[in-house]
């Protein structure tokens, strides 16, 4: 279905702290597994996979859901991706 893409200059273990705090204070989603590069989120509106991996100076974070791209879920997941800051020094909007 639907598949977002972001790089950034957030650490990937920052990137999955931040995903778990804004998506389920905004959906009711519940982390369902995680690991050292990815995360894993289902509710009522669907299911998430976020997937961060380092490459050099950025990280590539993407983001896989099951969804339509003008569900509820997929726009939450387009709005975290936008706040993840492009270049380092950039603030985490929130």
């Amino acid at each position: 279905m639907a598949n977002y893409e972001r790089l950034t200059a957030t650490p990937t273990a920052e990137v999955l702290r931040i995903a778990e705090d804004f998506l389920t204070s905004r959906i009711p989603i519940r982390k369902v597994s995680s690991d050292a590069h990815s995360i894993v989120f289902e509710g009522g509106d669907g299911r998430v996979a976020i997937h961060a991996h380092r490459h050099g100076l950025d990280t590539s974070v993407i983001a896989d859901t099951g969804q339509l791209r003008t569900s509820r879920l997929d726009n939450e997941v387009q709005h975290f991706l936008n706040q993840l800051p492009y270049q380092p020094g950039d603030v985490v909007a929130r």
